[in-house]
């Protein structure tokens, strides 16, 4: 038996993300459902109706203690008159094979966000239906995406991204090992829509380049606000001149001591993008720096006082002893939560301002409690001092590596 070829053909879907709908009460729509019923093997049908209504009965009536021998009867008043398969739409997942009865848009999006409340209010939320996002990256951009997904704070979201997900990516994003070998844009895409298929997703897995930036930005509208998390120091760069020219804000999370970047474009149309800490740059030549410019521009970019001390030891370290910027799972995660409340301020007018923000977790949970035990404890997790940052360097394991000298060392670690 061939297992590797038994395996390899196993996967055939690696392209779609956007589930299919089926409205019964639509004589077409239901002819439709019918014809695909009776031509897809294998279906697996998801119908748990039943429990969704009664928590929209429930949303609808919060002051009331319903028993539940009431619920059939309050159901059916609901219903009036409609047979339950008929009710809402049914949602059709290709990738999975899966078939979904879910209560249709309103009603759906009633009871998904009830829980919000009166942390957003239903006027607000109204106001957050409307709103279109931009994601350019999607690893801590993934983490955003779901985020603000689940808050449901844009009705539309649209991803770039040219990678695919590696064995490495899952230290930091959120799937599964099934999904190795696909596009990032596929996988959160798809995501999204198992959590709420009504949000729109546009993606775009060839990333983002000069022949579709003005279509990510402006097609079909305008986006509200650019979230730009992106390896790319071209792309970093272009976006944010793009949305300045539009007039669109634009948030950055950049993975080390929770440093946030706000930029209002759209209320100050002259602010120099990244606060001015790239100085005049040529937008032509960026794609052919050099490893070394490029290094410089990031520690302009990230702050050559401000980065952690280990995000500086890591940086010496790129292309030596580690292939790219380290990144954890709980900095990505916090990136998530972070950028999609300040996403959620900037929409509803409750945050005006721009800056660089930090949510250093170091600093935040110290140490310093009094009642702590005093007994002498040798903490090997302390943060690293300079003998400690010698010694990663030194001991790093290289093939045909460049070594430092005493000189070039004291001056990276200064």
């Amino acid at each position: 038996m061939n297992v590797v070829n038994k395996i390899g053909s196993a996967r055939t879907d690696t392209t779609s993300c956007t589930p299919i709908f089926y409205k019964l009460s639509d004589e077409n729509s239901k002819r439709q459902f019918l014809d695909f019923l009776s031509k897809e093997q294998n279906v697996i049908i998801i119908d748990d109706i039943t429990s969704q209504l009664k928590e929209l009965i429930k949303s609808l009536f919060p002051s009331r203690k319903i028993k539940e021998e009431e619920y059939p009867d309050l159901i059916e008043k609901h219903l009036a008159g409609k047979p339950l398969d008929e009710y809402g739409v049914w949602v059709y997942y290709p990738w999975s094979n899966k078939l979904v009865h879910l209560l249709d848009e309103d009603e759906f999006v009633e009871v998904r966000t009830n829980r919000n409340r009166y942390k957003i209010t239903p006027a607000e939320q109204e106001i957050l239906k409307n709103k279109k996002v931009g994601i350019i990256g999607l690893s801590v951009g993934q983490s955003i995406a779901l985020t603000l997904a689940m808050e449901r704070t844009c009705g539309e979201l649209r991803l770039a991204d040219f990678d695919t997900a590696e064995l490495s990516n899952l230290n930091r994003i959120r799937t599964g090992v099934q999904n190795l070998g696909l596009k990032k844009t596929v996988i959160a895409a798809r995501e999204i829509a198992e959590i709420d298929p009504f949000l729109k997703v546009k993606i775009y897995s060839e990333g983002i380049n000069t022949g579709n930036i003005d279509e990510f930005f402006t097609k079909d509208g305008k986006i509200d606000l650019l979230v730009e998390v992106c390896d790319g120091l071209d792309i970093k760069i272009v976006s944010r001149f793009k949305a300045r020219e539009l007039g669109i804000p634009v948030v950055m999370d950049t993975n080390d001591r929770g440093m946030l970047d706000i930029e209002r474009f759209d209320l100050q149309p002259d602010r120099e993008i990244l606060h001015g800490l790239v100085g005049k740059i040529d937008t032509h030549k960026l794609s052919n720096l050099s490893g070394e410019e490029k290094i410089a521009l990031v520690l302009n970019i990230a702050g050559r006082d401000t980065i952690s001390v280990r995000g500086r030891a890591s940086m010496v370290e790129v292309e030596q002893s580690i292939n790219t910027w380290p990144q954890l799972a709980s900095s990505v995660v916090l990136g998530g939560a972070v950028t999609t409340d300040v996403c959620r301020r900037i929409f509803l007018n409750q945050l005006t301002a721009s800056g660089r923000y930090y949510i250093d977790l170091d600093e935040i949970i110290s140490q310093n409690d009094d009642t702590l035990s005093t007994e002498p404890y040798d903490n090997p997790y302390q943060p690293l001092d300079k003998k400690a940052i010698e010694e990663i360097i030194r001991n790093a394991p290289r093939v045909n590596a460049y070594q430092l000298t005493e000189e070039e060392l004291e001056k990276i670690l200064q």
